[in-house]
């Protein structure tokens, strides 16, 4: 059975190698800098789903006031197709609905299908809009 808390320290490692098996680091994104600036904050937290004491899945989630945002949602490659992908889903959501937010969006990289086929079965829809953005605001 799988309980989802938030993230403590002894867990940070295994969620980077849970992020890392699910392909969701990139050479541009340091996870552990993700994981210090999100974690325990009042608008973000990490979410860990664990069973039997190992992490087997996550999700970064957090709100800007209005608006919901998921990140880094993964399930370990040996408990997906099992119901757990949804269970984080829906951690998330009560994480979000706890702090009066009602809409949540998220990103998935465009050649990645089968994750959206996976978010259109929850309800989730596809948006007419654009995402830009600019990396690195701390670097000159």
């Amino acid at each position: 059975m799988t309980s989802f808390r938030p993230i403590e320290d002894g867990d940070i490692e295994k969620v980077v190698a849970l992020w890392t098996a699910c392909g969701l680091v990139r050479p541009w994104n340091d996870a552990r800098r993700d994981i210090d600036f999100a974690r325990g904050k009042e608008a973000s937290d990490i979410l860990v789903g664990v069973d039997g004491g190992d992490v087997v899945s996550s999700v970064l989630v957090g709100h800007d006031g209005h608006r919901g945002w998921y990140y880094y949602l993964s399930v370990a490659p040996s408990h997906q197709g099992k119901g757990l992908g949804r269970a984080t889903v829906e951690a998330g959501e009560s994480w979000l609905k706890e702090r009066g937010i009602w809409s949540v969006n998220l990103m998935i990289r465009s050649e990645n299908v089968q994750v959206r086929d996976f978010y259109a079965a929850l309800g989730y829809d596809m948006r007419d809009v654009v995402v830009m953005g600019k990396r690195d605001l701390d670097r000159p």
